[in-house]
């Protein structure tokens, strides 16, 4: 084959590619993908509010089907584990164990967050298209005529959009989780395996803090 024909080859493959990105970005717009999220999830647990009352186990179901496939856990855990998810701080088994740990919590944190929402009416606020991409969508909750602003951050995963952070009154609960995971570290003599395995995120807890 000779030098034209490989560069010739070369460029036709790389167009493919570069082509296939393209289309294989996120179809809908980013408002539209956190309402259709927010409306799944909050629609189920209002269909079965009465038998989730008392019933944390049920709700962490839900909560597991209408959001854990939409959440980037591993951008999620880069962000909380902070300086420890550099490869000079941890291992990729360490780091592994964290994402799995701080998935489980998660659902925890936001189930019982939505299942406080989901007898409120909540609206998304007007969305200004931007060329980042991490574009960030803001829902405002109505709980008994006080606006909770909560703010959805996404990561464009090709086909769709996935959730990568959450700000929730102006409070960046990445951040306050990663402070969190920065206290456990340090309470367990800085001894990353019982940090990661004693982590439990608080979203509450942060939440109240910032009052």
């Amino acid at each position: 084959m000779n030098t034209l024909v490989k560069q010739t080859l070369t460029a036709s493959i790389l167009s493919a590619l570069v082509a296939g990105s393209a289309f294989a970005r996120p179809a809908e717009a980013p408002p539209v993908f956190v309402k259709k999220v927010a409306d799944g999830l909050i629609k189920r647990l209002q269909a079965d509010h009465t038998k989730l009352q008392n019933n944390p186990t049920a709700v962490k179901a839900i909560v597991r089907e209408q959001l854990d496939p939409y959440i980037d856990s591993q951008a999620f855990t880069r962000i909380v584990m902070g300086t420890y998810a550099n490869p000079q701080n941890s291992t990729p088994a360490q780091r592994a164990q964290f994402e799995k740990n701080f998935r489980e919590t998660l659902i925890e944190n936001y189930g019982s967050s939505f299942a406080k929402f989901s007898n409120q009416t909540y609206s998304v606020r007007q969305y200004k298209e931007t060329n980042s991409a991490n574009p960030v969508v803001t829902i405002d909750f109505n709980n008994k005529g006080e606006k909770i602003p909560v703010s959805f951050q996404l990561a464009d995963k090709g086909s769709q959009w996935k959730i990568r952070n959450i700000n929730v009154s102006g409070i960046d609960l990445g951040l306050q989780f990663r402070n969190q995971f920065a206290a456990t570290v340090k309470k367990n003599g800085n001894d990353l395996n019982k940090a990661i395995a004693n982590f439990k995120p608080d979203a509450e807890a942060a939440v109240e803090k910032k009052k």
